[in-house]
């Protein structure tokens, strides 16, 4: 069973920075893109960020694009999101998440997912 644990979340002020990584237990799963979704209490889990493993092509959500950026280190078998210019609406759980096929926005199409880790932006 593939498992992907998620760190590097924590308590920032708004205009601050956090880097979010996920490091993946398996080399060898059938994995076409790596994504970060996000979910705030009372609120649907919405796509944030998306890259595609072989090539990495990188996809956005509007909300966070200019201010947040994915990368990857096959290397390390790793993903990461650089957040930066934090607003309070970027408070949510942030997770992980794996697809082998699929289209990248949709939940759906992701099969593995990480635990969640909590940023919090306050004002």
């Amino acid at each position: 069973q593939v498992q992907l644990v998620e760190s590097g979340g924590g308590l920032v002020q708004a205009g601050g920075s956090l880097r979010l990584s996920c490091a993946a237990s398996e080399r060898t799963f059938r994995r076409y893109f790596m994504g970060w979704f996000r979910q705030a209490p009372m609120k649907e889990r919405e796509f944030v960020a998306a890259i595609s493993w072989s090539v990495g092509d990188r996809y956005y959500a509007d909300s966070v694009k200019g201010r947040f950026t994915i990368s990857r280190d096959v290397d390390k078998n790793t993903v990461y999101l650089q957040m930066s210019s934090l607003k309070p609406e970027d408070t949510a759980v942030y997770y992980c998440a794996s697809a082998s096929s699929g289209i990248q926005y949709y939940t759906a199409s992701y099969n593995y997912w990480g635990q969640g880790t909590q940023v919090t932006v306050s004002s």
